[in-house]
C-alpha cells in the first residue's frame, strides 16, 4: 500500500476474535440468543445472508452454468425412509460414542483420541476394541472432569429421527436427510430421460442437510444443520479417473481464482486405502488452515457404481444408462465433489479478515473480499447530511442497474470508511460539494485506501472493469 505502512497483527486471528467480529457486523448471530441460545447453532444475519448467496452463486455459475453437461435439481429434505436403508445410512452412518462414568458427558471416541494422541491412525475400519485400547494405553482422561472412568464405546447413528403423520409410533419413523446426494441418485433416470442427457453429465444441488453430531463445535465448522453444495458426475467407468482429475483441478481453480483463497492455507490429502469409505474407490480432501487446525473443507470422491446399484437392488428398478453408440446398458460411476456452504463461508472469512495497523495510533478492521463475494460492491456516502438527497439519487440509480450497493449517512466520513472496510465493501463513493457542479465523485479503494475523482456516469463501467481485473 502506497499511502500507509501495513502491519498485520496476526496472520490468522483466533476463533473468538472472528466470532465477535461476525456478530458485531451482522454476519452471524448465536441462535435463540434471547433465550440463552442453543448450543452450536447459528443464524446468518443481513450481511451473512448476502455473503452466503454470493458464494453459492459463484459455485453454481462455475460448476453448473458454465458446464452444458451439468443440470440442477432440488430434492426434498424428507424422503421415503427406504432410501436410507438402501444407501447404508441406517447401518453405517454412525460415530463411536463413549461416555464418562464419572460426569456422564459423552464424546466421539475417535475425536477424543485424535485430540490427545499425535499422529493417531484411525480409519473407518478401526474397531471399537482398538479405540478402547488406544484410550486405555494413552491414559486419556475426560476433558470435563479429568477422570479416566470410561463406559464401553457404542454406535451412535447421526440420522435426525422424526415422526411423520399424526401418530408417533414405530410405523411413522422417518429422517431428515443427512446429505443431498441421495436425492440426486434416486432421480438419476428422471433427469437423464427428461433431458435426454448422454454421459458424462452432472446433476448438482444446493440444499440443507442435518446430522445429529455428538460433538459439534468450532463455530460454524461443524453444526447439526448445514447447507451443502454437491455435484454428482455420472461417467463411463473407463472415464472415471480422468473425470476425477478434471474436477479436482476445477476445485483448485475455483478456490484460488474465484474465492481467491491464499494457497498457503490450502492442503490436499489423498486418503489411504484403509481409510476410504465403504463406497469410495478414491477420495481426496481439500483441507484448510482453520483457527482450530488443518481440517477438511471440500471433498471429492469416486463413489463408483455403489449408489445406483444399491438403489436398483432395494427399489427393484434398473438405474442403468443405455449407451446408444454401443447398444449396451451400463451402470455409470459417480465422481462427487462435495462442500459445505458454512465451511466455505468460514474459510473465506478466516482467509480475508485482518486487523491492520495504519499508523502508531490507529488500526482498522478489514475484510479483503474479492469484488464478486463482497455483500456490497459499493457504498454511497454523502459528505454531510445536506448532500443526502443528491447522493441518494446516485445510490438508487446503482441499485436499479442491479448493483449490490449500500447507503450510509451515520457518523463521520472516516468512521463510515472504517465500517465499509470491515464488512468488505471494495469501493466507497463520496458525494461532496464539488459533486454538485462537476458531476464527479471521489471513489476510494478498500485495500489501498487510495482515492480518485471519476465521473458519476462512469461508476458502473469502473466497477465492471474492476471485476474483470
Amino acid at each position: 500500500m502506497d499511502n500507509m505502512k501495513q502491519i498485520k497483527f496476526n496472520e490468522q486471528l483466533s476463533q473468538e476474535q472472528i466470532v465477535n467480529f461476525l456478530k458485531n457486523y451482522g454476519f452471524v448471530f448465536p441462535d435463540s440468543e434471547i433465550y440463552g441460545g442453543l448450543a452450536n447453532t447459528w443464524d446468518f444475519g443481513p450481511l451473512g445472508v448476502l455473503l452466503k448467496r454470493n458464494i453459492k452463486n459463484l459455485w453454481w455459475n462455475e460448476f453448473v452454468t458454465k458446464d452444458p453437461q451439468t443440470v440442477g435439481i432440488d430434492s426434498a429434505i424428507i424422503n421415503n425412509p427406504k432410501i436410507w436403508k438402501a444407501s447404508g445410512h441406517l447401518v453405517n452412518f454412525s460415530d463411536p460414542l463413549i461416555e464418562c462414568k464419572n460426569c456422564h458427558n459423552r464424546f466421539r471416541a475417535d475425536k477424543l483420541i485424535n485430540d490427545s494422541v499425535k499422529n493417531a491412525k484411525i480409519t473407518e475400519q478401526t474397531s471399537f476394541v482398538q479405540l478402547e485400547k488406544m484410550i486405555t494405553d494413552n491414559k486419556i482422561s475426560c476433558p470435563i472432569c479429568k477422570q479416566t472412568n470410561w463406559a464401553p464405546i457404542h454406535k451412535f447413528n447421526l440420522m435426525f429421527q422424526i415422526h411423520q403423520g399424526i401418530l408417533a409410533d414405530d410405523h411413522s419413523i422417518n429422517y431428515l436427510r443427512p446429505e443431498t446426494a441421495q436425492g440426486i441418485f434416486v432421480n438419476f433416470l428422471n433427469v437423464q430421460r427428461s433431458l435426454r442427457l448422454k454421459i458424462p453429465f452432472g446433476i448438482a444441488q444446493i440444499g440443507k442437510s442435518f446430522r445429529n453430531e455428538i460433538t459439534p463445535g468450532n463455530f460454524i465448522f461443524r453444526t447439526r444443520e448445514f447447507e451443502q453444495m454437491e455435484l454428482e458426475y455420472f461417467v463411463n467407468p473407463n472415464e472415471a479417473d480422468k473425470t476425477f482429475e478434471f474436477l479436482l483441478k476445477k476445485i483448485k481453480n475455483f478456490l484460488s481464482t474465484k474465492l481467491k483463497i491464499n494457497d498457503k492455507n490450502l492442503f490436499f490429502r489423498e486418503h489411504q486405502k484403509d481409510e476410504l469409505s465403504h463406497y469410495s474407490k478414491r477420495t481426496v480432501d481439500i483441507e484448510f488452515a482453520f483457527p482450530h487446525g488443518k481440517k477438511e473443507l471440500w471433498g471429492i470422491a469416486n463413489r463408483t457404481d455403489f449408489d445406483l446399484n444399491a438403489h436398483s437392488k432395494h427399489a427393484k428398478t434398473d438405474l442403468v444408462y443405455f449407451d446408444s453408440t454401443t447398444n449396451k446398458k451400463i451402470v455409470p460411476f459417480v465422481i462427487e465433489p462435495s462442500v459445505g456452504v458454512e465451511r466455505l463461508f468460514y474459510a473465506v472469512i478466516v482467509d480475508k479478515y485482518r486487523i491492520e495497523k495504519i499508523n502508531d495510533n490507529e488500526t482498522r478492521e478489514v475484510l479483503h473480499l474479492p469484488l464478486a463475494l463482497a455483500p456490497y460492491k459499493i457504498a454511497v456516502l454523502p459528505l454531510v447530511n445536506k448532500l443526502s438527497k443528491d447522493a441518494k439519487m446516485i445510490y438508487e440509480s446503482l441499485v436499479e442497474q442491479g448493483l449490490e450497493a449500500t447507503y450510509d449517512v451515520t457518523g463521520s466520513i472516516g468512521k463510515r470508511y472504517r465500517r465499509q472496510d470491515a464488512i468488505g465493501t471494495p469501493y466507497c463513493l463520496t458525494f461532496d460539494f464539488d459533486s454538485l457542479t462537476s458531476k464527479t465523485v471521489t471513489i476510494r479503494d478498500r485495500d489501498t485506501m487510495k482515492q480518485k475523482r471519476i465521473s458519476i456516469s462512469e461508476i458502473v463501467d469502473y466497477l465492471q472493469e474492476a471485476n474483470h481485473a
